[in-house]
């Protein structure tokens, strides 16, 4: 699949994901995205899995939520490390404890702490896997995902080929445990389970998320847009639209006219290369953009 051309999304297509460099304005976009599904009455939820989340500022809330509902079918939840270790727990923990503890003297805490922070991919997988559960589980109409800062996002994208990798020459190093033939079949057993998470996930990604880039108008921004989409390609992946933040579209002063004048090659090239359709310009604010008015002028932008 071209990066650089992948097909319209689809109105089945209930997920989708802002991601971008830090700063850009991920989170505005995503927190704009889903209060206007919900206003039109569509339950959803919009999600944060940057280690500095901002949802609750734009919400203007305090403290951390977890599937909070903050108005008439808008939910929002922040995901941290401890949350992703809950999954892997859920997931495999006391099954891949049980084999480990036969020739490894760790308690279960430090031996979860362990293998969710060195294990290539694991926190990322299970992160999206997630993700993918609340697809099939459909208990949200939307789910609108605001992914950390691009460089941890494209590690989170490749993390099923990463682990895929490691899966490649994990039964060599477990053959050679000093195990009884029914401990190293359990750890093997383990080894295809995560094997069949990883596939179920990337096919996730590839077929039924909508991907958003999120850039601004300026050099350094639109030149890393390539070194995206190949990033993106590689895994399968591609993008449905570029959204530019802090568009200037009021000249009324000759700063302004001079900033807008050097945007217009950036906004050019941006709409050469996706054509006009599959790029979307949100406008510069005067004010902070925080408080559901101002969402919701964002969310009529980003709907077309």
């Amino acid at each position: 699949m071209n990066a650089s051309k992948r097909p319209a999304p689809e109105a089945a297509r209930r997920i989708h994901v802002f991601l971008g460099k830090g700063g850009v304005g991920k989170t505005t976009c995503s927190a704009a995205t889903a209060l206007h599904r919900a206003d039109a009455g569509a339950r959803s939820l919009v999600l944060s899995t940057d280690p500095t989340p901002s949802l609750s500022h734009l919400f203007e809330l305090e403290g951390r939520h977890c599937e909070r509902e903050v108005l008439p079918n808008l939910y929002f939840t922040e995901f941290g490390l401890a949350d992703l270790r809950d999954m892997w727990d859920e997931q495999f923990g006391h099954e891949v404890y049980a084999v480990f503890s036969s020739f490894v003297d760790v308690d279960y805490r430090s031996f979860v702490e362990f293998m969710t922070s060195v294990l290539p991919g694991l926190n990322e997988e299970f992160m999206v896997d997630f993700i993918r559960r609340l697809a099939v589980e459909a208990r949200y109409e939307h789910v609108v995902w605001d992914t950390a800062p691009l460089g941890q996002t494209l590690a989170l994208l490749g993390m099923p080929r990463l682990l895929g990798e490691h899966l490649k020459l994990a039964p060599r190093i477990y053959s050679h445990l000093k195990t009884s033939g029914e401990r190293r079949e359990s750890v093997m057993d383990v080894i295809r389970k995560w094997q069949d998470l990883s596939a179920e996930c990337m096919g996730f990604l590839q077929r039924e998320v909508s991907f958003s880039l999120v850039t601004i108008p300026e050099a350094l921004s639109v030149l890393q847009v390539d070194s995206v989409l190949e990033e993106l390609a590689r895994h399968g992946l591609g993008i449905d639209r570029v959204v530019v933040n802090n568009v200037v579209r009021v000249t009324d002063s000759p700063f302004l006219a001079e900033k807008a004048a050097k945007q217009r090659p950036h906004l050019d090239r941006l709409r050469g290369r996706f054509g006009e359709s599959r790029v979307v310009e949100v406008p510069l604010f005067p004010s902070e953009v925080r408080g559901l008015d101002r969402l919701r002028e964002i969310g009529r932008v980003l709907a077309g």
